[in-house]
């Protein structure tokens, strides 16, 4: 008799879009972090301490937002963050916590990254500095929230790495490769002279065409 696991389909879905996180560059080892929301009360996140390659649907862990575990592993160290993210975001179906390296980097020099390419649209009008706390805290948790607020779907956080959200948990994916490709961007265009900016009616035009394009999956 086989055995249907629970909430299987975003299980694997975790479980894929992290060995994804490696092949993209968006981070090394184990670093990082991905979830999606389950339901009203719960979320999948990855588990904590497991090299991606051999995340299994059922290690993935299934989680209360006050840290229950219900199914799966014991979830990221970072659980903190992801809760506190969909407990103020009734929009968000996705987290994604990279260490991507040029935001990576722009989160070290404290530097947003600003609205040099229409891409930053995904994120915002730019892509805002949390202030640093130490990871794994429910004080890092507040500090990504607060940089987040209602009307960006990414931020760097301080000495630390990217926090990208989206309406699902491709979504936030699609989020935290732009913000590693605009960073990789505006750092080379700082190499080569000083980068422009666009006004802030082009990024709202930019970001009204993204948001209208293809399917979020």
């Amino acid at each position: 008799m086989t055995t249907t696991l629970p909430h299987a389909d975003v299980r694997e879905e975790i479980a894929e879009y992290g060995v994804e996180l490696l092949e993209q560059g968006l981070t090394e080892g184990t670093g990082g972090n991905l979830s999606a929301r389950v339901d009203d009360d719960h979320l999948a996140i990855s588990p904590t301490g497991i090299p991606y390659g051999d995340v299994e649907p059922s290690s993935v862990s299934v989680v209360d937002f006050d840290g229950t575990v219900a199914e799966g592993g014991e979830p990221s160290s970072e659980l903190a963050m992801h809760s506190q993210i969909y407990e103020e975001r009734d929009d968000v179906g996705g987290v994604v916590h990279t260490h991507s390296p040029y935001a990576t980097g722009f989160a070290v020099a404290n530097e947003p990254i600003p609205a040099s390419h229409y891409l930053v649209s995904y994120a915002g009008d730019r892509i805002p500095v949390a202030d640093y706390e130490t990871y794994g805290t429910p004080a890092l948790g507040q500090r990504a929230v607060e940089a987040l607020g209602d009307d960006y779907d990414a931020c760097l956080l301080k000495n630390h790495g990217v926090i990208a959200v989206g309406d699902s948990l491709g979504r936030a994916f699609e989020v935290a490769l732009m913000v590693e490709y605009c960073a990789r961007v505006h750092h080379h265009a700082s190499v080569v002279g000083e980068p422009t900016h666009l006004s802030e009616s082009e990024m709202a035009d930019a970001k009204a065409k993204i948001d209208d394009y293809g399917q979020h999956t």
